[in-house]
Formats: structure tokens, C-alpha cells, sequence
């Protein structure tokens, strides 16, 4: 089968290390399911991956892709958890248990025609997704979904500030709030990216690093130490900042001052569990939500992607196809 796989890393040349070739189609494996894959999506982590970032060089070589959506060995259609996991081991949260793994972190991932996962995992697909938008939604959305509304418990009227609109996680977290009832501030360096901001429901969207028109009670961070003043001195006394990412850098300077004296929380966020997930599929169907998907690509072309991906082209998701004949989810 054909699939997408990280051979080397480079954190100055990532893309030298992503091999498209056949690889063997995944064995049988008891408690575990192939999924023949229709759809797949790029996400940060797989970058992450490449360029050796958070991924021990001796788990190399591994097949990228974390997301994916496809049929089950009856044919079912399914999106897949991509938490692999054991919740009992996280005191009833997988993203909790310490030997947790992401898809493509400790197992092949989903860039390939099939893929093999524990049968838990899987999730029915509902009707009203297209392949293509379930693909798009557990890594971004699942994470947003888990910061928003478990970590930082927002609730109808809160403020929140979503750090750099655009992309997958942000994007989702923008109309995940505006649909809960929230004020959502935005930002971007890119003035088109700050217009569609407004059109997934948030109030105002200003350049990275403007003055926001009032103080908010929660801040979604993914962005890192490019936005983390910002962040911070948007943040009201005894306000919530969940952070899932820091894709500009780790070590801003912590500002702890400001953290005690205002009574602030900065609260971490990883992933979200199977049970968030289909909770995130209940609330898109009341409100009508759809992710973002700014383009779709054959895997044979997915070193294009990466480069959208490095040069901050894309808002929203960049789907993956694994075939021609898949790009139209038909039952094989």
C-alpha cells in the first residue's frame, strides 16, 4: 500500500526525511481493526515528527498522520480516536495515562491507503459529515473542544481570546465558542486570515499582539512564546489560560508576578478522550458546525502540503487522499 513515512529528521530540511512509497498493509493483531483510510488530515505534530521534535529518533521509520476517517473491516463508515491509550491508567482519562500515544507517535499513522488501530478506537461516522470534514476534526477540533469546554469550563457570555487564527485548532476553537455563546477575540499577523476570523463568529479579530477592546476570561494559546505577553495582559484577575501547543517556541519568559498577583491559572491541555469526541460530534449536529478545510491533496502529493504547512499558507485543514478512487468515500 502506499503511504507517507518519516525515514530521517531535520529541524532546518523536515521534508528530506518523507518518503512516499508502498509499504506492507498492516497484519492482524487481536482487540485491533484495519480501517481502509478515504480521508486524512495534516496536522502540526506530523511536522513536529519531522523535524525531531518530541519523537525519539529510534522510533523512526513510522508512517505520518494522526487523523483519519475511512470504513471498518464490515464496511462500516468511521472516524477514528487517535488516542491510543488506556483509560483505566489515566484514573479514567486516556489523555492522562503516561504511556499514552498519538497516532503515528508509537504506531503507523493514517497518510496510508490502510491503517491499524485498537477496535476502540473507532467512532460511526454520522451521516451528516463528509469524509473530508471527519477527517478534519479529532486532533484540532478534539483538542479545542477538550480545552474549551472541560479545561477552561467556558460558559455562555464568557470572553475568550483565541491566539492565531488560521489554524486547525484555532480555527475550532473560534467556532466552538462563538456556537457556546462566548465573545471571541482573534489574532493574526495575516489581515486575511483576521477576515475570516469574523466569519467564523469571532467579535473582533486585531493583528498579533494589538490591545483587545476589553480583558477576557480565558485565553486559548497554541502559539507559544510569539503571543504569550499577549496573552497574558489580555487575561482578567483570576482569569484561565489553556495551552495545547507552542508552535513559535517553548520558554517565554513565565511572568510569574503577574500569575500570582492576578490569581491567574494556566492550565495544560493534550488531545481529548473517545468520550470528548463524541460529545464534539453531538454538538456540532445541534448547531450545524463544519470545520475549516482550506484544500484537499492526493497523497502523492502530500510534500506539497507540508509546504503550505511550513510557509503559514493554509487556514483550516489541509485533507489528504490516499487514492482517486477513495477521494469519493465508495465502499471497496
Amino acid at each position: 500500500m502506499l503511504a507517507a513515512t518519516a525515514v530521517s529528521q531535520s529541524a532546518t530540511d523536515p521534508l528530506a526525511g518523507l518518503v512516499v512509497a508502498d509499504v506492507p498493509v498492516p497484519g492482524p493483531r487481536p482487540g485491533w481493526s484495519l480501517v481502509r483510510v478515504v480521508a486524512s488530515s495534516l496536522n502540526m505534530h506530523d511536522l513536529w515528527t519531522l523535524r525531531g521534535v518530541g519523537h525519539p529518533p529510534e522510533r523512526l521509520p513510522i508512517v505520518l498522520g494522526c487523523d483519519a476517517a475511512g470504513y471498518d473491516e464490515d464496511g462500516n463508515p468511521v472516524l477514528v480516536h487517535p488516542v491510543i491509550a488506556d483509560a483505566d491508567a489515566g484514573m479514567g482519562d486516556e489523555t492522562l495515562d503516561p504511556e499514552r500515544a498519538l497516532l503515528s507517535e508509537q504506531h503507523n499513522g493514517a497518510f496510508a491507503e490502510y491503517l491499524s488501530v485498537p477496535t476502540r478506537n473507532l467512532i460511526p461516522k454520522p451521516s451528516w459529515l463528509t469524509f473530508d470534514e471527519a477527517a478534519s476534526l479529532p486532533v484540532a477540533w478534539g483538542t479545542a473542544y477538550r480545552m474549551l469546554f472541560t479545561r477552561a469550563g467556558i460558559r455562555a457570555g464568557d470572553r475568550v481570546l483565541v491566539q492565531g487564527a488560521g489554524g486547525g485548532v484555532a480555527s475550532a476553537a473560534i467556532k466552538l465558542a462563538a456556537a457556546a455563546g462566548a465573545v471571541v477575540y482573534a489574532t493574526s499577523r495575516s489581515e486575511d486570515k483576521r477576515a475570516q476570523a469574523l466569519t467564523w463568529g469571532a467579535r473582533a479579530a486585531v493583528a498579533t499582539g494589538e490591545r483587545l477592546p476589553e480583558r477576557v476570561d480565558v485565553v486559548i494559546e497554541t502559539v507559544g512564546e510569539a503571543t504569550w505577553s499577549h496573552s497574558m495582559k489580555s487575561l482578567r484577575p483570576g482569569g484561565t489560560l489553556v495551552i495545547a501547543g507552542a508552535t513559535s517556541g517553548m520558554n517565554p519568559p513565565a511572568d510569574l508576578g503577574r500569575v500570582f498577583y492576578l490569581q491567574q491559572r494556566i492550565l495544560g491541555s493534550t488531545g481529548c478522550t473517545r468520550s470528548e469526541l463524541v460529545a464534539l460530534l453531538k454538538l456540532m449536529d445541534a448547531t450545524g458546525l463544519r470545520p475549516v478545510i482550506d484544500r484537499t491533496l492526493p497523497l502523492a502529493e502530500i510534500h506539497k502540503g507540508f509546504q503550505l504547512m511550513i510557509d503559514g499558507r493554509l487556514t483550516g485543514k489541509l485533507v489528504v487522499h490516499p487514492s482517486a478512487s477513495q477521494q469519493q468515500g465508495e465502499p471497496s
